[in-house]
């Protein structure tokens, strides 16, 4: 399949900008494929649509104020995109400068402190620096990341907006953003209905922001990003299914993690780095319905998703999507798929 067969048209002022006063607020659009069709419906609605002994699975992972500023000491401004923290001395970032960083350079940090290029490959560049550790300098000097698609700087709300009320694991780039939606009175509706929820860690990496650049979809190469399952969600998975109820990630971050930890079938723990890529003709082998939001076309979320539900009805979804008014990506509506249907 071609990256082309993933595209779609949508209107630049679909784009959410902002979130909703009220994180369960969102539309849903509800897809069925077993019948090929969808309802258009409200993100409130959910525990009602889900059944008793149902399991929703959230991603856990904490956003980092992952963007820096620094300097050359010639003075030229370089911006920093964090991918990934490796120790206390040395970090991977995205780096964007009016001329590419060279090994051996230096940078003036936001505190102070100096960080030397040790390696760079096209954007990223690795960097190292004594004293000190990169967390400390992100908390105190980090902006929130939000994506190159919201064309504003972030603000104080975002602080607490761009970051799920269940995120507690730090090392993400980029929020899990299905999991913005959910707030204590919808999971307190959750548990009441009889539908539980448990965890994993997949620490979303700025190669999220990054488009496909082959051609043919099977020669793409995901980015690598760190995934933890724990035995007590392999466990509450095991015993959903046992019951014949239904395991349901919310977002295609927790769904990477369940199948990467499912790699040959059978779900067992798992940490370690993931380049899952699912796409149209790849097998699921955990979950059994996925609420995600509107992904960007021509990405590896369309195709996820296009694994899941096929691509002919998602690209009719989103056409209706566009139709209706629905807000896209981060800040986005949402959209649940039953690929068993309705119950």
């Amino acid at each position: 399949m071609r990256t082309s067969d993933f595209h779609y048209e949508l209107p630049e002022e679909l784009i959410a900008q902002e979130p909703l006063a009220e994180r369960a607020a969102s539309r849903m659009l509800l897809l069925d494929p077993k019948t090929r069709a969808w309802q258009d419906r409200q993100v409130r609605e959910l525990p009602g649509i889900l059944q008793p002994g149902d399991l929703l699975v959230f991603n856990d992972t904490r956003v980092l104020p992952a963007r820096l500023q620094a300097r050359k000491l010639t003075g030229g401004a370089v911006e920093l995109l964090l991918e990934r923290i490796l120790d206390d001395r040395e970090a991977v970032f995205l780096a964007r400068a009016s001329k590419a960083l060279r090994p051996g350079m230096q940078l003036l940090l936001a505190d102070g402190s100096l960080a030397t290029v040790r390696e760079r490959r096209e954007m990223q560049v690795w960097l190292q620096r004594d004293g000190g550790d990169w967390l400390a300098l992100l908390e105190a000097h980090g902006e929130v990341p939000l994506p190159p698609y919201i064309h504003r700087s972030a603000d104080a709300t975002d602080r607490e907006r761009y970051q799920t009320i269940f995120g507690r694991e730090p090392g993400a780039v980029a929020a899990p953003t299905a999991g913005l939606h959910f707030d204590d009175p919808l999971l307190t509706a959750f548990a009441e209905r009889g539908i539980e929820h448990c965890f994993v860690t997949l620490h979303v990496g700025a190669g999220t922001f990054l488009p496909v650049r082959e051609d043919d979809i099977e020669k793409h190469q995901m980015h690598a990003e760190i995934s933890r399952v724990t035995s007590e969600t392999v466990r509450a998975v095991q015993e959903t299914k046992a019951r014949g109820g239904r395991v349901i990630a919310v977002g295609t971050t927790a769904c990477r993690a369940l199948e990467s930890a499912a790699s040959d079938g059978c779900l067992r723990p798992f940490a370690d780095e993931t380049r899952l890529f699912l796409y149209p003709g790849k097998e699921f082998h955990v979950i059994d319905a996925l609420f995600t939001n509107f992904h960007l076309p021509e990405s590896t979320l369309m195709m996820l998703v296009s694994a899941l539900a096929g691509r002919e009805l998602i690209l009719a979804a989103y056409r209706h999507a566009v139709l209706q008014r629905y807000r896209f990506f981060s800040y986005g509506d949402a959209m649940l798929i039953l690929p068993g249907g309705i119950a």
